[in-house]
């Protein structure tokens, strides 16, 4: 159906509707903001179905609901996606939308090379995704794909070889996106805006794209290496290369880490100091330690290869370690931001206050295994798969979530239920905890990583049922989900009179708040310009102005100025 265009007006609430060909062809960087992270959680929910795949192989002693080929199949693409299609993408989608409003610039730097990285990022799921029709079925050696098992003598087929094109074209669509958003940052702050008046969510964006800058070429390097393997097998014959590629690959491999964790992060601490009703606590402190952790990250990865014998076991334990310092430096600051604020316990303010105890389990067992003593006995066991989703989902996850009811209402105008919100809240809760707490238990008594299946007499099976049952809590929670996010948008199209949420419903602090919800093309207008930029939290230094303002002129019984007004 055509809709008549209305007239334009820039600072008019009324936006042009837009079709396909606009959204895929867009230079704006808010639509490419929502294609990214619109693409990225479909992916989430298709990589979540694998995951419940693999939980009902696991969920008795010897099962046969999948074979062992297809379980390695499952497993691999599970993992492949969850780190190179949903948590990264996700987290620069969110940079690419917002980081040009917080900063106040009209777009963002390098708008068509940014349209083209999105589109390598979905080319890249495509690939990947292609080869379950393969004849031998999709890749099926893990996320890392160590060689020599990944070369085409031991995994023989198209699949590796679409595995390897789609995960290189998603890793430049990624690097030029980091790129867009870094130079925004860097280069197109608007005035008044200094590096040290950029909201939190922003700086974590910069170090994340220095991040992605300066490791994700290393992957680039490994699947090149994996490629010539592949080409020719020899190559893999000598240990050199093989221990080179564990070296190239987890380069990236641990900084990748940060990059789904620092703007979750961030997204958090935002969330927590709107909801406390007070500007983050130890600004200054949270950026240092931002840019400390992603100095140090470039310098850990070999703690991944302790059970090699070929790393340096005792400089890899120390740094690793030495992660605490920043990691406590911004915890610091979270319970400080909460403590003595007025807190407002709204769907995004939970989804941020879980983030804290449960990242929090991710990032101590994350030092347990960058001890050598403790990492030999639990390598590759479900000690790592229950680490690896604490951080990622029971740590991570919950802060994408508090992002995406913190910010759904900028991008759409209105909100979502905050029933079925807190509903899904409650289940992810009870489901991430039931599905990765007990694996801690599993690979601590042995069960190793990546099999599927085990015997009745290895004791695995309660364990196991009480991780799939979590599984199901979580496939509920993102039913909910989704259906609250398909019920708002539908009301709202049904129901185009009724009043939008407002360009402020939370009370935020950022400049993204400063104008429209949804916001216009360029951002900012005559009507909605940039307010005066004091500090990295304007719009609150406004309230507060307006309200020491008004108490001053209740005193003297006056009126207060147009300054005064927020």
């Amino acid at each position: 159906m055509t809709v008549a265009p209305p007239a334009e007006n820039a600072g008019s609430r009324t936006v042009k509707p837009a079709g396909w060909l606009d959204w895929i062809t867009t230079t704006d960087h808010k639509r490419i903001g929502i294609l990214t992270v619109a693409t990225s959680l479909v992916l989430l929910l298709l990589m979540g179905i694998l995951a419940l795949l693999m939980r009902s192989q696991l969920t008795q002693p010897d099962e046969h609901f999948v074979d062992a080929q297809t379980y390695n199949q499952l497993f691999t693409i599970h993992g492949s996606g969850m780190i190179y299609l949903v948590m990264t993408p996700f987290a620069l989608g969110l940079g690419v939308y917002l980081v040009p409003l917080q900063i106040g610039a009209p777009t963002i730097a390098i708008p068509r090379t940014t349209l083209l990285g999105y589109w390598l990022y979905v080319s890249g799921a495509v690939i990947i995704l292609t080869g379950f029709a393969t004849p031998t079925g999709a890749h099926a050696d893990g996320w890392f794909s160590y060689p020599p098992m990944a070369d085409s003598e031991h995994s023989p087929g198209m699949g590796s070889d679409l595995w390897i094109v789609g995960v290189f074209l998603t890793t430049i669509g990624m690097i030029i996106m980091g790129w867009a958003v870094l130079w925004t940052a860097l280069r197109k702050r608007a005035k008044g805006m200094t590096m040290l008046r950029m909201p939190v969510f922003s700086w974590s964006m910069v170090v994340t794209c220095l991040m992605v800058i300066g490791s994700f070429p290393s992957l680039l390097a490994a699947l090149s290496l994996l490629t010539a393997g592949r080409a020719d097998p020899s190559v893999f014959t000598s240990n050199v290369w093989n221990i080179g590629y564990q070296h190239l690959f987890w380069f990236y491999g641990h900084p990748v880490v940060y990059v789904m964790f620092f703007p979750y992060l961030a997204a958090v601490i935002e969330v927590l100091a709107v909801f406390s009703g007070r500007a983050p606590f130890g600004y200054k402190g949270t950026v240092l330690s931002l840019l400390a952790f992603a100095a140090l990250s470039m310098s850990v990865w070999g703690h991944h290869m302790f059970a090699t014998g070929q790393a340096a076991n005792d400089y890899y334990s120390l740094t690793s370690i030495t992660l605490l310092i920043p990691a406590g430096v911004e915890y610091f600051g979270m319970l400080g931001t909460v403590l003595g604020g007025r807190l407002r316990f709204r769907t995004p303010m939970l989804f941020a206050l879980a983030f804290i105890p449960q990242f929090l389990i991710g990032g101590l067992t994350g030092i347990m295994v960058g001890t050598p003593v403790v990492d030999y006995h639990v390598t590759d066991s479900y000690f790592i798969v229950a680490h690896l989703h604490y951080v990622l989902f029971a740590g991570s996850a919950f802060g994408l979530f508090a992002a995406v009811y913190f910010w759904f209402p900028k991008v759409t105008g209105v909100l979502l239920s905050e029933r079925l919100g807190k509903i899904h809240f409650w289940l992810m809760v009870l489901g991430a905890n039931l599905t990765f707490l007990p694996m801690f238990g599993l690979g601590y008594a042995g069960m190793p990583r990546r099999v599927y299946t085990y015997q009745t007499f290895d004791g695995f099976g309660l364990l196991n049922l009480l991780a799939t049952c979590g599984a199901a809590a979580l496939a509920a929670a993102m039913t909910v989900f989704v259906v609250n996010v398909f019920w708002t948008l539908r009301k709202r199209a049904l129901h185009p009179e009724r009043p939008p949420a407002g360009d402020n419903p939370w009370d935020a602090h950022t400049l993204e708040w400063a104008t429209t919800s949804p916001p216009p093309r360029m951002n900012f207008t005559a009507e909605h310009p940039l307010p005066p930029i004091t500090g990295h939290a304007p719009l609150l230094d406004l309230r507060q102005r307006a309200a020491a303002a008004a108490a001053e002129g209740a005193a003297t019984g006056s009126e207060p100025g147009p300054g005064g007004r927020s």
